[in-house]
C-alpha cells in the first residue's frame, strides 16, 4: 500500500489519546478534589476506592482519571459503554465480578456516559454495588440528581469536575509540542500566544485543544516532520477570526470599557457588539457576568431593581452552562441593563458615605441604637430610647440613627428615573413625618416618641 502524507507527517493515533495522562502527577486540573490531602486523592493513595459519580463538562479528564485510578488500585478493572451495553452484558459482568469477590478480587466497573442508561439498566448495577460486589465510577455530563436514579445515586459519592483553566490548557499545549508521546520529535515553530489563543478557544475542554493543535500543526508550513504554524492556520482551524484581544493588557479594559459605557449610554446594539467582541476572543464569561452585575447597581440601581435580579441569574447561568451557550444569557442582562432606566443614586449615597466614614471615622454610635446585651451596658444608657419601629402604627419613630454631627446628612437621594420616582416619594413621605415628629418631641422636652 502506497504511503500517505498523513503517514509520513504524523502517528495514526490521534493526540489527545497520545497526551492521555498516566499519573495523577500528570493530571491536569482537578486540584480541589486530587490535591494533596483532598478526600479523593486520600482515597486512590490509600486504594480505598468507593462508588462513585464523576460529574464535569466535556474534556476535563473523567475517563482518563477512572484508567489513573485502576492503575493506583489492585482492583480487577472493566471498561463499560452506556452506549453499546445492555442488560444482558451488565448481567454477565457482574457475574464475574461476584465470582472474583468471592476469591478477595476486587472489580472496578468503569460507566462512561453513565446517564445514557435508562432505569432498568441502572437498576441493574444496584444489587451488585449493595453487596459490594463491584466499585462502580460512572462518568457523566449532565447532572446525576436528575439523570441517575435515586437508589444508584445514594449509593455513590458525587465529586464534581470543573471545566479546565485557560492556564492549564496552555500548559497541555505546551507539554504536546514538546513530548516525544506528542510532537517531541517535530521542529515545530508556534509562538506561545496561538497556544494561548487555542487554549481560549477550547473553553476549558482539553480534547477540543489538543485536537485544534494537532489540525493546526499538521496544516503548517514545512517539509516532513516540520511545521511553522501562522495564526491565519490557527484561525482556520478554529473556523473563526482571532481577534485583537489581551486579557491582561490595554485592549481588554478598553472593551470592558466599551461595553460598560454603551449600557450607560443605552445603546443596546453597541452593548451586544461589545459583549461579542470579547466573548468571541475569548474571555471569561463569568468576568463580563461579574461586571454586568455591578453595573445593574451601579448605574441602573433602585430605578429598576429587576436589573440586579437579571444579572445575578445571568451570572449563575453563566457558571451552570459556560460558552458557548452562555453568551445568550449575557446578551439578556446586558440588553436589559441598557434599555433599564439609569440612576447612579446608590453609587454616589456610598462613595459620600465613604468620604464622611473616612474623615469621621471615631463618630459614636448613638446610645438608642446600641446594643445592650450585658447589665453593665444598660446601666450605662446602652439601647435606651430605642423604639421598635414594628411596634408603632406607622412602622415608623423618629429615633435618630445618625451620630450628632451628621444627624441631618442625606447620602441617598432617589432620582425621578424609574422606579425610582415612586422611591423618591416614599423616602420624602418618611423624611416629612419624622420632621414633624420631632419638632413636637422638641416642644414637649422629650427624647424619643412614636
Amino acid at each position: 500500500m502506497s504511503e500517505t502524507l498523513f503517514d509520513n507527517r504524523a502517528e495514526t493515533t490521534p493526540l489527545a489519546d497520545r497526551m492521555r495522562p498516566e499519573t495523577l502527577e500528570d493530571y491536569a486540573g482537578q486540584d480541589h478534589l486530587l490535591g494533596e490531602g483532598k478526600i479523593l486523592r486520600r482515597m486512590i493513595d490509600r486504594d480505598e476506592v468507593q462508588s462513585m459519580i464523576l460529574w464535569g463538562p466535556p474534556g476535563v479528564g473523567k475517563t482518563t482519571l477512572a484508567r489513573i485510578i485502576a492503575k493506583y488500585t489492585k482492583a480487577r478493572f472493566i471498561n463499560f459503554s452506556a452506549v453499546t451495553s445492555g442488560i444482558k452484558e451488565i448481567k454477565e459482568v457482574m457475574a464475574k465480578a461476584e465470582d472474583n469477590r468471592l476469591l478477595g478480587v476486587k472489580t472496578i466497573v468503569f460507566v462512561d456516559e453513565i446517564h445514557r442508561f435508562n432505569k432498568a439498566q441502572q437498576d441493574a448495577f444496584l444489587p451488585y454495588v449493595e453487596r459490594g460486589s463491584i466499585i462502580l465510577i460512572g462518568a457523566t455530563t449532565e447532572n446525576p440528581s436528575f439523570e441517575v436514579n435515586s437508589a444508584l445515586l445514594s449509593r455513590c459519592k458525587v465529586f464534581v469536575l470543573h471545566a479546565l483553566t485557560r492556564e492549564d490548557l496552555f500548559a497541555l499545549l505546551k507539554k504536546a509540542v514538546t513530548d516525544p508521546r506528542g510532537f517531541g520529535d517535530w521542529k515545530v515553530e508556534i509562538d506561545d500566544h496561538l497556544l494561548d489563543l487555542i487554549a481560549g478557544y477550547a473553553n476549558g475542554d482539553a480534547r477540543t485543544a489538543l485536537n485544534t493543535l494537532e489540525m493546526a500543526v499538521l496544516n503548517g508550513e514545512g517539509d516532513v516532520f516540520e511545521s511553522k504554524v501562522t495564526l491565519e492556520v490557527v484561525e482556520q482551524c478554529m473556523s473563526r477570526k482571532a481577534l485583537l484581544y489581551d486579557k491582561n493588557g490595554e485592549e481588554h479594559y478598553n472593551l470592558i470599557s466599551a461595553l460598560h459605557k454603551s449600557m450607560r449610554n443605552s445603546d443596546a446594539d453597541a452593548a451586544v457588539y461589545w459583549l461579542a467582541r470579547m466573548l468571541e476572543a475569548g474571555e471569561d464569561p463569568l468576568y463580563i457576568a461579574r461586571r454586568v452585575v455591578r453595573f445593574a447597581s451601579e448605574d441602573v440601581g433602585m430605578a429598576d431593581s429587576r436589573a440586579l435580579e437579571i444579572a445575578v441569574a445571568a451570572y449563575q447561568a453563566c457558571h451552570f452552562i459556560g460558552m458557548p451557550e452562555c453568551s445568550v444569557h449575557l446578551t439578556h442582562a446586558v440588553v436589559f441593563c441598557s434599555l433599564a432606566p439609569k440612576s447612579n443614586a446608590l453609587e454616589v449615597a456610598y462613595m459620600t458615605a465613604k468620604e464622611d466614614a473616612l474623615k469621621m471615622i471615631d463618630e459614636p454610635v448613638p446610645l438608642q441604637i446600641r446594643n445592650a446585651p450585658t447589665s453593665l451596658m444598660k446601666e450605662l444608657g446602652y439601647g435606651e430610647g430605642y423604639i421598635y419601629a414594628h411596634d408603632t402604627k406607622e412602622k415608623l419613630s423618629a429615633m435618630q440613627c445618625l451620630p450628632d454631627s451628621l444627624k441631618d446628612k442625606h447620602y441617598y437621594n432617589p432620582t425621578e428615573q424609574g422606579v425610582e420616582r415612586r422611591v423618591k416619594e416614599r423616602k420624602e413621605q418618611i423624611e416629612a413625618w419624622k420632621k414633624i415628629k420631632r419638632e413636637e418631641l422638641a416642644k414637649q422636652g422629650g427624647h424619643s416618641i412614636e
